[in-house]
C-alpha cells in the first residue's frame, strides 16, 4: 500500500464494523487505480439526504475517492465473501468486482455501506477482471433511483465515474465505477457461505451482528434467531409485494441477490413490465422463466427456505425440531405476501375498507388485462383519472361489466370521490422507467456522450406520482419490437 493512495478528510468518517466478524468472511484490499477518472453523474439529492460532506473535499480527493484511486485514512476497504444458489445451483461467490470502502453514519444516525462497484479484481473474481462498463453502471443508477422514487426499498446510487480505460466484453467498452449505498450488503448468500464453510460460532457471530445492525430485537425474545428469520421473511414479503404492484421484474432472484435488510439489489437483467402478463421474462439468461413476473413470490419463498436452512443450528439443538420451526416460519411467507399485495391492490383501486368480494374484483381485472394485452401502468393510471375508453380492454363488454361492479363497490366506501382518487394517485405511478426509454438514454450517453436524454429521464422517473405535471411521451408503450426487449447481466 502506497501512502499517496490515502487522504485525510476530517468531515468524513467511515467505520467498518463488518471487520469484527470472522476474518474468512472478507478480504482486505485496495481498489485498483484507474488512469483518468471523470465524474459523470453525482446524486446531489441523495448526498443532501444523508448529510454527505461533499463540499469538504478538494476536487482531486473527491474524484479519487469515487474512483478508488485514494481511500480515507484510518480505513481498510474489504471485499465480502458469500455463496449462493444461482438458478437453483449452489456455488461459492463473493464480491468479484466490488469493494466496501466502509460504513457511513448519516445525519439521521443511519448506518450505510459505501461500496465501489467495478473497482477491480478481488479474490472472488473467478477469472473476471473485476471491472464494469459504463452502460450497466448508468443503468443501475437510473433504475435504483427510479425504484426509490416509487417507494420501493433499494440500494441507492451516489455517483458514476468513468475510468479512462476500456474493459473487454464482446467488444471494448468504456470502463466505469458506480458508488453504491446500502443498509448493508449482508445477503442470504452470506449466511449460506458461513453455514457451508464456517463454524457454529461463525454463524452465531454473523446472526448476532445482523440482529444488532438491522433489527430491534428485544431481550425478551425467547429465540432471537427465530425472530431474525421472522423479520427477514416479513421484509421480503413487503418488498416482493411492492415489486409486483408496479410491475417490476428483477430477473435474477438468486440467493446472493436477496439482502437481509429487505432492499432491492442488483439491477443487471431487471426491467419493468409493459403489457400485463404473469409469464413476462426479460432476462436473456432466464430461458426457462424461473424468475418470470408471476414466479417472483414463489422464488422469494424458495430463497427464504434456503436462509432458514442456514439458521437451523441456531433455531434448536434438535435437528428435527429446528426443521419444524423453520418450515412453519417460511410457510407464513405466502400469507404475509398476499396480505401486503392485496392491501396494495385495494389501494390501487381506491378501496380503503376491504370487503370479501374485493379479491374477485382484483383478479377479474388482472385476468382481463392479460387477455386484452393491456399496459399495466397505463391501465391503472386511466382508472385513476377515470378515462376508460379507446383501448381493447376498455372497449370490451367484460371490462364494462367489471367497471360497473367497481363503481358500485366504490360507493360502498362512504368516502368522497376526491378521497378515493387521492388514494389511487398515491399508489398508481404515472410513469415508470420504461425499458425503451432507459435504452434511449443509455444509447445517447454511451454512443454520443450526450447525457441530456438521461438527465431528462431521471427528472421524470424520480417524480413518478406527479399527476399535475405529466409528459405523456414517457407514458407511451414501445412499438412491437420493444415488446421483445431483453436484458443482460452487467458482467
Amino acid at each position: 500500500m502506497q501512502s499517496e493512495r490515502f487522504f485525510l478528510n476530517p468531515n468524513l468518517k467511515l467505520e467498518n464494523t463488518y471487520m469484527t466478524l470472522p476474518s474468512h468472511l472478507f478480504s482486505k484490499l485496495l481498489p485498483i487505480s484507474v488512469p483518468t477518472p471523470k465524474l459523470i453523474l453525482f446524486n446531489h439529492t441523495l448526498a443532501h439526504e444523508i448529510g454527505f460532506p461533499t463540499n469538504s473535499f478538494n476536487e482531486n480527493d473527491f474524484l479519487s475517492f469515487l474512483s478508488g484511486n485514494k481511500v480515507l485514512e484510518d480505513t481498510m476497504p474489504i471485499a465480502q465473501a458469500y455463496a449462493g444458489h444461482q438458478f437453483g445451483y449452489f456455488t461459492m461467490l463473493g464480491d468479484g468486482r466490488a469493494i466496501l470502502l466502509g460504513e457511513y453514519i448519516t445525519s439521521n444516525g443511519e448506518r450505510l455501506d459505501i461500496q465501489l462497484k467495478g473497482s477491480g479484481r478481488t479474490p472472488y473474481s473467478r477469472r473476471g477482471d473485476g471491472k464494469a462498463a459504463l452502460g450497466p453502471m448508468l443503468r443501475e443508477y437510473i433504475i435504483s433511483e427510479g425504484m426509490h422514487a416509487l417507494g420501493i426499498p433499494t440500494t441507492r446510487s451516489l455517483a458514476v465515474v468513468t475510468t479512462g480505460e476500456k474493459v473487454l466484453r464482446e467488444q471494448p467498452l468504456e470502463g466505469a465505477i458506480l458508488t453504491r449505498l446500502a443498509k448493508s450488503h449482508i445477503r442470504v448468500g452470506t449466511f449460506q457461505y458461513v453455514a457451508k464453510w464456517g463454524s457454529l460460532e461463525d454463524l452465531k457471530a454473523l446472526a448476532d451482528y445482523t440482529l444488532k445492525r438491522h433489527f430491534n430485537c428485544s431481550s425478551k425474545e425467547e429465540n432471537p434467531y427465530l425472530y431474525l428469520l421472522h423479520e427477514v421473511i416479513k421484509r421480503q414479503a413487503q418488498l416482493i409485494a411492492k415489486w409486483q404492484l408496479v410491475g417490476f421484474i428483477h430477473g435474477v432472484m438468486n440467493t446472493d441477490n436477496m439482502l437481509i435488510s429487505g432492499e432491492t439489489i442488483d439491477y443487471g437483467p431487471c426491467a419493468f413490465m409493459d403489457t400485463y402478463s404473469l409469464k413476462t421474462v426479460f432476462s436473456s439468461i432466464d430461458t426457462e422463466g424461473r424468475y418470470a413476473y408471476g414466479n417472483q413470490p414463489l422464488m422469494a419463498k424458495w430463497d427464504l427456505a434456503r436462509f432458514a436452512e442456514t439458521l437451523l443450528p441456531l433455531l434448536h439443538s434438535n435437528q428435527e425440531e429446528a426443521v419444524s420451526i423453520a418450515q412453519k416460519a417460511v410457510s407464513n411467507f405466502s400469507a404475509l405476501y398476499q396480505h401486503y399485495w392485496y392491501n396494495g391492490m385495494c389501494a390501487k383501486l381506491g378501496l380503503q375498507h376491504q370487503d370479501i368480494e374485493d379479491k374477485e374484483l382484483i383478479h377479474t381485472l388482472l385476468n382481463l388485462m392479460e387477455t386484452y394485452e393491456a399496459d399495466y401502468t397505463n391501465t391503472f393510471y386511466h382508472l385513476t383519472i377515470n378515462q376508460v375508453s379507446g383501448t381493447k380492454l376498455f372497449d370490451s363488454k367484460e371490462f364494462k361489466d367489471w367497471y360497473q361492479k367497481w363503481q358500485s363497490r366504490l360507493k360502498q366506501e362512504g368516502t368522497s370521490p376526491d378521497s378515493i382518487q387521492n388514494l389511487m394517485k398515491q399508489n398508481n405511478p404515472v410513469v415508470i422507467p420504461r425499458n425503451y426509454r432507459v435504452e434511449e438514454a443509455l444509447e445517447a450517453a454511451i454512443t454520443h456522450h450526450d447525457y441530456d436524454v438521461l438527465i431528462a429521464l431521471l427528472k421524470v422517473i424520480t417524480n413518478p406520482y406527479n399527476y399535475d405535471k405529466i409528459d405523456k411521451s414517457y407514458m407511451e408503450m414501445p412499438d412491437s419490437n420493444g415488446c421483445m426487449y431483453r436484458t443482460f447481466c452487467g458482467t
